[in-house]
């Protein structure tokens, strides 16, 4: 009975970083206290299919569609990685760290889960777990994502108490700070777009290139110079940073004189992101 508690909770490093996985951890470890044997991957799973249910109710069809995909393989991943790649060919024998210390696989897991994290909730969906509870948090109290990620994180980092000394516990609450922090700025970084401002006598033909060829909208303002006191017209659009590159060297080519601004929009609602007639003109 010992050795089939100790195969199914058996996992490299003692951290509980703020997710899904690291709740199952502690409740299959609970669990294993009054003899019962539940994988860590079982557990897994079932927590994602209760939260599914949830977020199919509470946050709509669309997400619980696209995250019941990911979620449910989850577990399932876990034990074929456990079998194909088991942690013993990848570290060094006795070890319990993959980098050799505890940080450096704290700041890799962070890294990696950010990323994703952020893909996921940039296209509405998540891998399930943690991701639901921020997403439910996110859209009836209105935190931030990475604020949402970082409560509901640090509530699971808490109830590793039940199997880990304090140091273990206090490096898995910050691994879950951290991962709030990453998660909003690859977030900003994914949705950030150029303002850019054009003054130029030849505004007519950037207006038909920003149309036509790029198939986003602009805007013109007429203003008066406060040097020359000369009447001019400012164009202004919203471009990705593709988009943006393409303007400046259309501009370079074709040799246009003008004046450009331009800087960092970190969010872009309403109708950007339709095709054509994506024009300031509609919003204003």
């Amino acid at each position: 009975m010992k050795d089939s508690l100790k195969q199914v909770l058996t996992w490299p490093s003692k951290l509980i970083i703020g997710s899904i996985s690291g709740l199952s951890i502690v409740l299959a470890t609970v669990l294993s206290n009054f003899g019962i044997a539940f994988k860590v991957s079982w557990m897994v799973t079932l927590i994602n299919a209760v939260l599914l249910v949830l977020a199919w109710f509470l946050i709509g069809k669309e997400f619980g569609l696209k995250t019941v995909y990911t979620a449910m393989i989850l577990g399932p991943l876990m034990d074929f990685w456990a079998a194909v790649l088991p942690f013993e060919k990848v570290a060094e024998a006795g070890s319990t760290s993959l980098m050799g210390d505890p940080w450096f696989d704290l700041l890799c897991f962070v890294l990696l889960l950010s990323i994703a994290q952020a893909i996921l909730f940039n296209i509405n969906a998540s891998t399930g777990g943690l991701d639901i509870i921020a997403k439910i948090v996110n859209k009836y109290l209105h935190f931030d994502i990475g604020t949402s990620v970082t409560v509901a994180g640090a509530l699971i980092c808490c109830s590793a108490f039940a199997i880990n000394p304090f140091r273990m516990v206090v490096i898995g609450i910050i691994g879950t700070w951290i991962n709030g922090l990453a998660v909003d700025y690859f977030m900003t970084s994914l949705n950030r777009k150029k303002r850019v401002c054009v003054i130029t006598p030849e505004y007519e033909r950037l207006r038909r290139y920003i149309i036509d060829e790029l198939d986003r909208g602009c805007s013109l303002f007429p203003l008066i110079g406060g040097y020359s006191g000369k009447e001019h017209v400012e164009l202004q659009t919203i471009l990705s940073n593709t988009e943006f590159a393409s303007l400046m060297n259309y501009i370079k080519t074709n040799g246009i004189e003008s004046f450009i601004t331009s800087g960092n929009v970190s969010e872009v609602y309403g109708k950007w992101n339709n095709p054509k007639r994506n024009t300031l003109e509609e919003l204003t």
